[in-house]
């Protein structure tokens, strides 16, 4: 007789996460039968042949002696005085050594911030697109995802009036992701400015994701949330995996910024379930520093001639010169998020279209609709590739597209 089946956790089926989901385990069957795939779903740097700076990977070695004990539930004394020190250079009220929690990765603080926030039925503001794993802690905190648009014919950037209209008396927090992913949208001044006030208006924690704040082109500039807070609660993420090119190392950080009173409930409850999981990573710690206060290695990567920046033009490019395709140019991060248009849109599938590139080009992209938007005609690409190997990208995804526009007209003809 066979044991019963271990239920799961029913809400696990409301979580979307195709980053790392249906697409990527094909991806790795097909890899085993000996095909090579082009993997454009992950914002991995060290896939693709980046490393973290030297000054940063010395700074561990020289400390790796100290690295074996645990350290406060918060993060190394040293290194969360680094990071106030950074916020306060920014322009962040009240920022210190008491007020910033390291974790696993900006990915483990948001899990527990949202942990800390929600009781059950709690509604949380997340742009849309946004990037899932925010939608997924929500769910899974047993809070409720409730999405402001941040549509294409406007940059990818909200429009203020609709996420007030959005607000209710269940509205804990409101949810910010700049520069974006996936759409590299930056976001201006005075449009933050107003997503503030009306959460000064509502009581509402502002969440600023800004893991790719020094990740910019063209000029684009990248404006800091907590210092526009003020004295409004907000709690800014941001740590060495993109920037810094160390998404192995998991080190991320939040500075918990605004009126210390307002917030103290919530700091705490952050400092207990820091504690519950005892500490973060220390070697990683030892590098937060330097990586701050040291060398600039990422401005030259994102200026012309700069790998990302000729990424980045390599895409805009083959997709000015595409049929099928249109793009808003990323000004910040590390994706681009096209969309299908004109004759290959019509009936468009997302899902459908990763796949059948995958198994006829060798190349895994993102569907849009994973990062919780209800159309279905965008996909995600990372920049990390080669230039030329994103043009060769390109190349392979336009004939998809024009197979799928020969498919589709030759259909019509005969029915007609």
């Amino acid at each position: 007789m066979s044991p019963p089946t271990l239920a799961t956790r029913a809400r696990l089926s409301e979580v979307r996460y195709e980053i790392r989901g249906e697409l990527a385990r094909r991806a790795r069957e097909l890899e085993a039968q000996g095909r090579t795939l082009i993997k454009l779903n992950i914002g991995n740097p060290g896939a693709f042949g980046f490393r973290a700076p030297e000054h940063l990977q010395q700074a561990i070695a020289g400390r790796i002696a100290d690295t074996d004990p645990y350290t406060h539930q918060q993060g190394l004394p040293a290194a969360r005085e680094a990071i106030a020190t950074f916020h306060h250079q920014r322009g962040t009220p009240h920022a210190s050594a008491e007020r910033v929690f390291i974790g696993n990765g900006v990915s483990e603080l948001i899990d527990l911030s949202l942990r800390a926030l929600l009781n059950p039925g709690d509604e949380v503001l997340l742009p849309s697109p946004d990037y899932p794993l925010w939608s997924a802690a929500t769910i899974l905190n047993d809070g409720r995802p409730v999405y402001y648009r941040c549509h294409p014919d406007n940059g990818f950037l909200p429009d203020p009036d609709e996420i007030e209209a959005l607000v209710t008396p269940r509205t804990r927090a409101i949810v910010l992701i700049n520069p974006n992913n996936p759409t590299g949208a930056t976001y201006p001044r005075a449009l933050l400015e107003r997503i503030v006030a009306i959460a000064a208006r509502h009581g509402l924690l502002l969440m600023a994701d800004e893991i790719y704040d020094s990740i910019l082109y063209d000029g684009a500039g990248f404006e800091p949330l907590a210092p526009l807070a003020g004295d409004v609660p907000c709690l800014s993420f941001g740590g060495l995996s993109k920037v810094h090119r160390a998404c192995g190392w998991r080190v991320g950080w939040a500075v918990l910024s605004g009126d210390p009173i307002a917030s103290g409930e919530f700091h705490h409850a952050m400092d207990l379930l820091g504690a519950l999981r005892l500490c973060a990573n220390v070697p990683g710690q030892f590098a937060i520093e330097a990586a701050l206060h040291g060398e600039d290695t990422i401005a030259p990567l994102c200026a012309p001639g700069g790998r990302l920046y000729e990424a980045r033009r390599a895409v805009v490019e083959s997709v000015a010169a595409s049929e099928h395709l249109s793009l808003v140019a990323p000004a910040g991060a590390l994706y681009a998020f096209p969309a299908v248009c004109g004759e290959a849109a019509h009936g468009f599938d997302d899902h459908a279209f990763a796949l059948e590139l995958m198994e006829t080009e060798g190349v895994l992209v993102v569907p849009g609709s994973s990062f919780n938007v209800p159309y279905r005609n965008h996909f995600r690409v990372t920049l990390l590739p080669q230039p030329d190997e994103l043009r060769e990208v390109f190349a392979r995804i336009e004939r998809v597209l024009a197979r799928r526009v020969e498919s589709s007209t030759g259909a019509r003809t005969a029915v007609a």
